[in-house]
């Protein structure tokens, strides 16, 4: 394989005389070894409701940007490029990529040139603006001063729009701001407040903020050939997640200063004449959501024109679900990454990449979103920036190391759970309730093709029962197989299958 990085394992010798079951990497009974009897599941997906569902077309999956393409944009070229092939390369099987048409692009804040660095990796993303020589203070910046703008800034990131529009037919681009610049703050960092539950926004500058986003939007537009659908000007704002002396950028919002920033991004992007929507509030969970949307005015409510939630917690998400249902807006989970919790470093291991795909699949049967976004598809490897061993990010690299590389890229078994959802739920696709918990489904827009993904986390055999009438094809991601055909419907234990369903002139993937 042109990664090196993943091996599929060869035929694994049985010893006539062992007793006690084998284990997998994960520490759980290998069931090619040996495992539980089959169960039969059968599986029931309401079609009807499909065809009737109010909530709109799925858009596609993608990726916040940030952190991960502030580092891997400056990599040589055939090491960014492959990076790029493997998240935005087309989704028809094999290799070819993850079929991705979403990015978020986020819009640095910046510290104070003098600032000693502290912020993780990555994640001191440059913002565009240009302090002028003997300025002082917090009340320079403006913003109609053409010196005052740094358009080279950021080139890494930026790097990144152009790799996905020479990539995708019809990219969705998303802009999000973490923080304010850091003249623009009370503290003076763009990591928090001084107080993490305080707002870090100066009081009155939401304007001159907003007039800082709008802009950058639509200097990048010009500058890139692209467009961004949404701005979201916030996120997770209404945590105790931010501090001053936090390692990334963040800034607490009150749903009532929040509600003040939704209005004034929306005036200052018409202003410029832009067709940019807001969105917000990207809250990290649901429950958290619900009390951004209470606090919100009518007039900003109003001038929201997709609603953005997390899913770092799952309680409430049919509320959050019902808001976008009942006020007509769309919706997207525009941010989760879900390793599971403990499980140390593997490239291979099932635990982290069945723990995902269990998690993805509630949200869609949970939220209904229109879209699915991760956050960073590259993290560093484990032990870089003090971080215990962990399954975070679907590829890992040496993000610390020399630009100039070389890079070696693994690529990890989350990586190909997520081939399972991404190649197969399309853009133009329905979601579909399915009566199982761990299967979703979503149908073609010309009901000829019926997907449904199906997460096995257990030790048995499952012997699914699909409804009569289509063909049927099998792709299986476990401990040796990825994204990999199978014949019939039988899920092996410990693993995560994709039945795609055909009929008509619909293409099979198996055939």
């Amino acid at each position: 394989m042109a990664l090196g990085t993943i091996r599929k394992l060869g035929p694994l010798l049985l010893c006539t005389a062992m007793v006690t079951p084998a284990l997998a990497q994960d520490g759980v009974p290998d069931e090619r070894l040996g495992g539980e009897p089959a169960v039969t599941i059968t599986l029931r997906p309401d079609l009807a409701q499909a065809a009737g569902n109010r909530r709109g077309a799925f858009e596609g999956w993608g990726t916040a940007l940030a952190w991960f393409a502030n580092v891997t944009g400056g990599w040589p070229d055939a090491e960014r490029n492959r990076l790029a092939d493997l998240f935005y390369g087309r989704a028809d099987g094999g290799e070819e990529g993850l079929g991705w048409t979403i990015a978020r692009y986020n819009i640095g804040g910046g510290n104070a040139q003098d600032s000693a660095p502290y912020l993780r990796t990555g994640a001191a993303v440059p913002g565009f603006w240009a302090k002028p020589k003997g300025a002082t203070g917090r009340d320079w910046w403006n913003p109609e001063d053409p010196a005052q703008w740094n358009w080279q800034a950021d080139a890494n990131q930026r790097w990144w729009l152009d790799a996905i529009r020479q990539r995708v037919k019809a990219p969705i681009f998303e802009a999000f701001s973490n923080s304010p610049p850091w003249f623009m703050t009370v503290s003076g960092r763009v990591s928090g407040a001084d107080k993490a539950t305080d707002d870090n926004l100066r009081p009155g500058m939401e304007g001159a903020f907003a007039e800082y986003l709008a802009r950058v939007v639509d200097e990048l537009q010009k500058r890139h050939h692209i467009v961004f659908r949404t701005l979201s000007p916030m996120n997770e704002p209404n945590t105790d997640y931010w501090h001053a002396t936090n390692t990334q950028e963040g800034s607490h919002w009150s749903p009532q200063r929040q509600s003040t920033m939704i209005e004034a991004s929306d005036a200052a992007l018409r202003r410029h004449g832009l067709a940019t929507k807001v969105a917000a509030s990207d809250e990290t969970n649901s429950h958290l959501f619900l009390r951004d949307w209470a606090g919100w005015s009518p007039a900003a409510r109003a001038k929201v024109g997709q609603l953005n939630v997390h899913s770092y917690g799952t309680v409430h998400q049919t509320a959050v679900r019902d808001i976008a249902t009942a006020s007509g807006i769309p919706l997207w989970m525009s941010e989760n990454d879900t390793p599971l919790p403990g499980d140390p470093e593997t490239f291979t291991g099932m635990a982290s990449p069945l723990a995902f795909a269990e998690h993805v699949v509630l949200d869609l049967k949970r939220l209904e979103p229109t879209a699915w976004v991760f956050w960073q598809a590259v993290e560093t490897l484990s032990g870089g920036n003090g971080k215990p061993s962990s399954n975070w990010g679907l590829v890992k690299a040496d993000m610390a190391s020399s630009a100039r590389g070389p890079h070696p890229i693994h690529v990890t078994g989350k990586y190909w759970a997520m081939a399972q959802f991404s190649r197969y739920i399309r853009p133009g696709d329905r979601l579909v309730p399915v009566d199982d918990m761990d299967t979703a489904g979503a149908l073609s827009a010309d009901g000829e093709r019926l997907v449904m993904v199906h997460v096995n986390a257990g030790l048995s055999p499952r012997n699914l029962v699909v409804p009569k009438g289509w063909r049927v094809s099998m792709i299986v991601t476990d401990a040796s197989r990825h994204a990999a055909c199978l014949a019939g419907t039988r899920v092996p234990a410990r693993a995560i299958a994709t039945l795609v369903l055909t009929k008509g002139d619909a293409k099979a993937p198996c055939t």
